[in-house]
């Protein structure tokens, strides 16, 4: 079996599953998938960065927490708005503020694009923390669900946590599926090719910097999409959610599962969650044996659980993903 069928059937597989959980599954563990999967869509978006255009984004919480307030503002506090309203709103707003953040970002490059994209979230992080407005840091709650509601047609009721789930799941598909289409387009080949040699693509006549811009702008938006899931599953936003620990994190998550994957991020979010909460009932020290467990991972897996997938079901020679073959 060569690499890409045992994938298709291993991604079959994983669909089967996260399609049947809520039967078999308590309240408990599928609110937990729940939050596992918008972690996922939200380390895919970096990782078509950090993976595919050689982008390390420290500030990529950035875009979360921004759609998250912005579901918060365009909501009522006695009635609930319309999604498709407030989806377009969230977007918009994590496109915009990606659109001008990736235009001074990608002049840079190395350190010095890491440190700007932190800096510029850092100002969000403190605007949103220092603003009585939006709550300070106390943050704001969202007090109602938008509703999807075509006229006096209501096709499906986001408040029933089974047809959440299923929201989720499909949004998460329908952002793998967009990704993987990218990715595989001849814009992709182009990221890939800055990734590599920055350089030799600019001299092949490629405008690098539009790539790149165009690239942050999509990595932002899908943030934003995962940030505003994150909103509407929790009913709060706080000033936390544009904080670089939580850009730490998701950095952390896809290095954990593998760059330049697609796959690789989505195992990094299941397997970062389940670590987190087994550890958490174990000890308060969790985040310490989280980092040793990274760290670890690092040293001895550097192409992260993706990468040790990708080698037991890959034929001897064959040309890794990550470096640009399907």
């Amino acid at each position: 079996m060569t690499a890409s069928p045992a994938l298709a059937v291993l991604h079959l597989i994983a669909l089967a599953l996260l399609a049947g959980f809520p039967f078999v599954g308590g309240e408990f563990y599928v609110d937990l998938v729940v939050t596992l999967m918008i972690l996922a869509l939200f380390a895919l978006s970096l990782d078509l960065l950090v993976g595919y255009t050689g982008l390390v984004s420290f500030g990529h919480a950035a875009f979360f927490g921004l759609a998250g307030y912005v579901l918060a503002m365009v909501t009522p506090d006695t009635e609930p708005v319309s999604l498709l309203f407030a989806l377009a709103c969230c977007l918009a707003a994590s496109a915009a503020a990606a659109l001008v953040i990736g235009w001074f970002s990608v002049r840079t490059s190395g350190i010095y694009f890491i440190m700007i994209t932190l800096a510029f979230a850092q100002m969000l992080y403190y605007f949103f923390s220092e603003s009585g407005a939006f709550g300070g840091s106390d943050g704001l709650f969202v007090s109602c669900r938008p509703v999807a509601a075509i006229g006096a047609w209501v096709p499906f009721d986001l408040d029933d946590p089974m047809v959440f789930y299923y929201f989720v799941l499909v949004t998460l598909i329908a952002g793998y599926v967009l990704l993987a289409t990218i990715v595989r387009a001849p814009f992709g080949h182009v990221l890939r090719g800055i990734r590599i040699n920055e350089g030799r693509t600019r001299a092949l006549g490629y405008p690098t910097p539009r790539y790149k811009l165009v690239s942050f702008v999509i990595a932002g938006t899908l943030a934003g999409l995962a940030g505003f899931l994150e909103a509407v599953h929790t009913g709060y936003v706080s000033p936390g959610h544009l904080s670089w620990h939580e850009s730490g994190v998701i950095l952390m998550v896809v290095i954990l599962g593998g760059r330049g994957t697609l796959y690789g991020p989505v195992l990094g979010a299941f397997a970062f969650g389940l670590l987190r909460n087994g550890l958490q009932d174990i000890t308060e020290h969790w985040l310490l044996f989280t980092g040793l467990f990274i760290v670890g991972l690092v040293l001895f897996m550097p192409g992260g659980i993706a990468g040790l997938a990708g080698r037991l079901i890959r034929r001897p020679g064959a040309c890794p993903p990550e470096d640009g073959c399907p």
